[in-house]
């Protein structure tokens, strides 16, 4: 049985490791929290992603340990890493995770055979290259290979991906990671292998793109409404065309989430730093604000003063737990902070964080 590890089994690494084992790979996993390596470990942990429970408690081959030196023990020459990367005040990209993984590995020393190391985590590009610098000396290779997914449908994603997308450190990486990926994607995906620095603006640019296309959807619905239109009949129509595609083009809140927001702004910063200005990137921000403001004015023309105002959940995104950057939230509390009566209806585990976040601001059911 093929070996592979996994540096970081958050929400993703913890799909893909599972997702991995599944397909018949012996997977490896470190986590540096001991609590949830615990978890893991006895199969007490609970997670509110879809299929993770039923992969975890029928995982024979899935090993978890908070200590690196596992990985070094067991001869792995696939190690995944899929630690954070969160976001700088400027809107780049924190790397100190990805860099405390590296140094953990190579103060083991040089390894015999070369190891291959595939960056899961979104980085700035650039990034990988100067990374594989660094481990060169230590026989180890470095690729990137970020993952395309929802959150709410990480593991159907995963095993049903559009495309995978590697930046090979060489022809013969690039061929080895297909390979894996090959084994466990239960469709036909599009192989889109390049250049490290390629694949790393590649991710960037992709989730700029559906930024875009959704901002100019909630841009076409703000007008149509001001204009007395359909704007349900204007995008269908738009998105009948073959050279645009339904997907990402209905009207509703803008978008926010861990992922969107973030790219979108790296993808601008890093532009900045080669000297083009990527004008794209700063007018999706700024329409998606204004889309905000316009949906306030529309709730605070809508209802009377004294009228209930229901969201279903404030989530970035239904089905999700996830409150970061949601443009749900922010209109429900820039309508409670109008002093209209905002009724929110979600998870328990998400009422409990809002209600921690905004104190008495809302209502829930």
């Amino acid at each position: 049985m093929k070996k592979a590890g996994i540096i970081g089994v958050g929400k993703l690494g913890l799909c893909f490791a599972l997702n991995l084992e599944k397909s018949g790979f012996e997977v490896y996993a470190v986590d540096v929290s001991e609590e949830y390596v615990n978890l893991l470990q006895s199969r007490r942990f609970y997670s509110t992603e879809p299929g993770v429970n039923e992969l975890l408690s029928e995982a024979k081959s899935f090993f978890v340990s908070s200590n690196a030196e596992t990985i070094i023990n067991n001869e792995i020459e696939d190690i995944f890493i899929m630690v954070a990367t969160p976001s700088l005040p400027d809107g780049s990209y924190n790397h100190s995770q990805v860099e405390k993984v590296t140094d953990e590995l190579i103060a083991f020393g040089k390894r015999k055979n070369t190891v291959h190391l595939y960056i899961g985590c979104t980085t700035m590009p650039g990034y990988c290259d100067k990374l594989a610098e660094k481990v060169l000396a230590y026989n180890y290779t470095v690729s990137y290979n970020p993952e395309f997914i929802a959150q709410g449908n990480i593991i159907h994603d995963q095993q049903y991906p559009d495309q995978v997308m590697i930046g090979e450190a060489n022809e013969e990486v690039g061929e080895r990671l297909e390979k894996i990926y090959r084994k466990m994607a239960k469709n036909n995906p599009v192989y889109c292998r390049m250049s490290r620095i390629s694949a790393e603006i590649a991710k960037l640019a992709t989730n700029c793109f559906l930024t875009t296309k959704i901002s100019f959807a909630n841009s076409i619905g703000d007008l149509a409404i001001k204009a007395g239109a359909d704007y349900e009949k204007i995008l269908a129509a738009v998105g009948a065309d073959s050279r645009i595609g339904k997907k990402y083009l209905n009207y509703g809140f803008g978008f926010g989430g861990p992922c969107f927001p973030r790219d979108n702004r790296a993808l601008g910063v890093f532009a900045k730093s080669k000297n083009y200005e990527l004008t794209i990137s700063e007018a999706t921000d700024r329409v998606n604000k204004n889309h905000l403001h316009f949906q306030l004015q529309y709730y605070l023309e809508k209802y009377q003063p004294g009228d209930p105002i229901h969201f279903e959940h404030v989530t970035y995104k239904d089905g999700s737990v996830i409150i970061e950057e949601s443009q749900q939230l922010a209109l429900a509390v820039a309508l409670a902070h109008e002093g209209r009566k905002v009724i929110v209806t979600d998870r328990e585990e998400v009422k409990i964080a809002v209600e921690k976040m905004y104190p008495g601001l809302f209502e829930f059911r």
